[in-house]
């Protein structure tokens, strides 16, 4: 007997249905084909346990299975469930009138149990798509899959429960999610404000422009200084996630299975903070069975490198063009995969290997060149698509002993929600850009424009710092958020000059 059941593949971020096709007949072997990885062909001994210990067997048959389309790798244990009811439908030892209706997945333990899955709310969101009635998966994958509506979503324990649904002998309850209450019940729950940070007012200042155009920023100071205190309190200060970018976070988040069974869905913006150890691929995605890496799941969100010149070379190297494009795509001979990466870069490093380097109180022990030689580390190009440099002092005493609270992350979001209001207004036209961080060379002329003193002051920066034409569209990019701040419609002399302030790194004179 022949019979037909639905699961899924995930490719990037989306999902791809797989009619898994069983076919009972005259003979004995078992015959798994469609491109399957190892761990797909390793299901036929978790399959035969779990049937067993639930009073249920393998046929001694020959039993083909195909799992179309075969031009695409089936990977991971996911489809152990897929396999198991089909093979129970084709031997007739379940009902299987209504079994077509269903996408089903779930990895199989050797008593029946079922274990989380990968992906759950791409396979949700393409279920609907085409038209299924529900999604059967394990208990663990329900909520984040229930917030796709007019789906039913059927999280379970064990096989058994799902083959008595199928028989008629049970019925199971759809898990049932409110997307909008979901999202709005912890759309500001942050752990860390700015109201615990005293002093550097002028770091909260470059941090607040920063989340106001979506900059980049690297934060240069001694140890001690409170720059990783100043880049864990970012998110913030950030305006909240809308409902749109909540499902796109999430759906990554759902691929690289990294969903708790509690959270249905993804409200806050994420931080991510690598160690310094990282691989290249770990960072921007890949591998031999491809994956989000750290710059996807750092998506609408912060993406923290703590000591970067730290990093390998090659790891901070392929970084550049996602920056750029917000977009990574991890190509193979087969196949190529597209992740979004369109999140805010705040690095942190110390001026020099010993980290005392313009510090006001304590000497510097380096040697002559070794700052320049720490800061070459960070490649130009790399140092140009950071907008703002700042640096970091320590705080002085009396700052930290004062009573006096700090302004909270709340009132500075304010601020920074008016300026992205400003920028949204501005941008309904261009598809894509939705901050100054993400205007294009030709948006930036049309409406970045300065008066002549401000550009006799470019002029002047330009020469005696040397900048490059691409940190000169930088400095354009972050005046023209300080003016949105400002709510000033025209980018004035202040703003450019406050701009170039932010290019430390740029100096001269820096290392020297």
């Amino acid at each position: 007997m022949l019979v037909k059941v639905f699961g899924s593949a995930i490719q990037g971020v989306n999902a791809i249905t797989i009619t898994v096709e069983v076919n009972i007949g005259k003979g004995v072997n078992f015959f798994l084909v469609g491109l399957p990885d190892s761990a797909v062909k390793e299901s036929q001994q978790r399959i035969e346990s779990a049937l067993t210990y639930n009073g249920f067997r393998l046929p001694g048959k020959k039993i083909v299975i195909n799992m179309a389309p075969a031009d695409i790798r089936k990977e991971g244990s996911a489809y152990d469930l897929t396999i198991a009811l089909g093979v129970l439908a084709a031997s007739e030892q379940i009902k299987s009138e209504n079994i077509d209706q269903y996408i089903i997945m779930g990895e199989l333990s050797l008593d029946g149990g079922l274990q989380p899955i990968k992906g759950a709310l791409p396979i949700a969101i393409e279920a609907r798509k085409k038209g299924f009635k529900g999604f059967i998966l394990p208990a663990q994958n329900a909520r984040e899959a229930a917030i796709v509506n007019d789906l039913d979503v059927y999280g379970i324990e064990n096989i058994k429960q799902v083959i008595d649904f199928f028989n008629g002998e049970i019925e199971l309850e759809p898990t049932v999610i409110n997307t909008r209450d979901e999202f709005y019940s912890s759309l500001n729950e942050y752990e860390f404000d700015f109201a615990d940070v005293k002093g550097q007012e002028n770091i909260k200042r470059a941090l607040e422009i920063a989340a106001a155009g979506g900059h980049n920023v690297i934060l240069i100071g001694p140890p001690g200084s409170g720059k990783t205190m100043l880049a864990k309190r970012l998110p913030s200060i950030l305006p909240p996630l809308n409902l749109h970018e909540a499902l796109e976070t999430t759906k990554i988040h759902s691929v690289a299975g990294k969903m708790h069974r509690e959270t249905a869905l993804i409200s806050v913006r994420p931080f991510r903070s690598p160690h310094h150890t990282i691989s290249d691929v770990a960072l921007v995605g890949g591998g031999q069975n491809p994956q989000p890496g750290e710059i996807s799941l750092a998506h609408n969100g912060v993406l923290f490198l703590d000591e970067l010149p730290e990093f390998k070379r090659t790891v901070l190297e392929v970084m550049r063009q996602p920056i750029e494009d917000r977009m990574i795509t991890v190509s193979r001979a087969r196949f190529s995969v597209e992740y979004p990466a369109s999140f805010m870069l705040i690095a942190a490093m110390n001026p020099c290997p010993c980290g005392y380097y313009n510090h006001p109180d304590m000497d510097c022990v380096c040697g002559p060149g070794i700052v320049q030689k720490y800061l070459n580390k960070i490649s130009g190009p790399l140092l140009d698509r950071i907008d703002i440099h700042v640096e970091v002092v320590p705080v002085p005493f009396r700052e930290l002993t004062e009573a006096r609270a700090s302004e909270k992350s709340e009132s500075i979001r304010k601020r920074v929600e008016k300026a992205r209001q400003i920028q949204e207004l501005r941008y309904t036209e261009n598809k894509g850009v939705h901050c100054n961080a993400q205007m294009s060379s030709k948006l930036l002329r049309q409406i970045c424009i300065v008066n002549e003193a401000g550009h006799t002051l470019l002029k002047n920066a330009m020469e005696k710092l040397s900048l490059s034409a691409r940190a000169y569209d930088r400095i354009l990019k972050v005046s023209r958020t300080i003016a949105d701040l400002d709510e000033s419609p025209d980018i004035k002399t202040e703003h450019l000059a406050e701009a170039i302030h932010y290019r430390s790194l740029d100096r001269a004179s820096w290392g020297v």
